[in-house]
């Protein structure tokens, strides 16, 4: 989650708040990218709490690609497309009569985690070809700055993805669409329009991003495929969306908070810090559980909620 201990403790004391941006660009791609698909989701009216397994598989599917193929990039859209099959898996059971949409989250979760463990155990071993980086330090002499600045193409498309979601919400034909399945799904027949179309591509969107997420975990860092990979990092970007009030934008800075919490605990141990380590390293749960607690109440909790969703009812 930071830059190389030895290069980080060369710099001082100033390697700590490097550190820590490089880790929370890093960090945060992944939440980015789930947090955003979550918030496509969920503006249709629907909670998908699967994408947990959705990013697994992603991970092991763009890693088992890449290793097969060569191509890194080619693994990304194995697994976008794997993300949504898992979106559509999801959809169809929730379009089914009396199914709850948070229970079957739940058990597409466990099912991808372990469907992923259990075919992904041959790809442990081999190490498969990993997605190039950008180095926006290229100008600088110090090593140590331009292995922190060094930024992977997936977090400069999520740096875009944000405020085009966020505009095409609001100002497209498709985003209004959207929306209004959210909002009403009535409203939305009324309109002539199937509320389980406009749902199954949402949740498909959604599982395409989480999809992608997942690839950048297995295929730039940690860049390897193993049992541990994710950390529940499905299950939080869900919770980053309610804190983001379900605005794209502000996912995005939820999800560099969350990754800059994620790199504090790497930083402090590379400037010899040793005491609490797992304390530093539990720091994103932590600050989660304040998040919620200080901005949670009876009137604030479920602003900008859709309000088909299964929680706000």
């Amino acid at each position: 989650m930071a830059a190389p201990a030895s290069a980080m403790a060369a710099l001082g004391w100033w390697g700590l708040p490097l550190a820590v941006i490089a880790g929370a660009v890093r960090v945060s791609t992944p939440f980015l990218f789930v947090s955003l698909g979550e918030c496509l989701t969920e503006r249709s009216g629907r909670i998908n709490l699967g994408l947990e397994g959705t990013l697994v598989m992603g991970a092991m599917s763009g890693y088992g690609v890449s290793y097969l193929t060569g191509s890194p990039w080619l693994g990304v859209l194995a697994a976008g497309i794997v993300g949504s099959l898992f979106g559509a898996l999801h959809a169809a059971f929730c379009s089914l009569p009396r199914v709850n949409d948070i229970a079957i989250g739940i058990a597409l979760m466990l099912f991808g985690v372990g469907l992923a463990f259990y075919i992904g155990k041959p790809l442990i071993e081999p190490q498969a070809p990993i997605l190039p980086s950008i180095e926006l330090a290229w100008w600088s002499r110090v090593p140590q700055l331009r292995e922190a600045l060094r930024i992977n193409v997936l977090f400069l498309i999520g740096i875009v993805l944000a405020p085009f979601l966020l505009w095409a919400l609001k100002h497209t034909r498709w985003g209004l669409i959207l929306r209004t399945a959210g909002e009403s799904a009535d409203a939305a027949l009324a309109l002539g329009y199937s509320v389980n179309l406009i749902r199954l591509a949402a949740t498909m969107a959604g599982g395409v991003l989480a999809g992608i997420g997942g690839s950048f975990l297995s295929l730039y860092y940690p860049g390897n495929w193993n049992e541990r990979l994710s950390s529940g990092q499905g299950i939080t970007a869900v919770a980053l969306v309610i804190f983001a009030r379900w605005d794209p934008m502000l996912c995005f800075w939820a999800s560099i908070l969350f990754g800059g919490a994620g790199a504090l605990g790497p930083a402090l141990q590379s400037l010899g810090f040793s005491e609490g380590y797992y304390l530093f390293n539990a720091a994103p749960y932590i600050l989660t559980l304040l998040i919620m607690i200080i901005t949670c109440s009876r009137r604030r909790t479920l602003i900008g909620a859709p309000a088909e969703l299964s929680i706000t009812r």
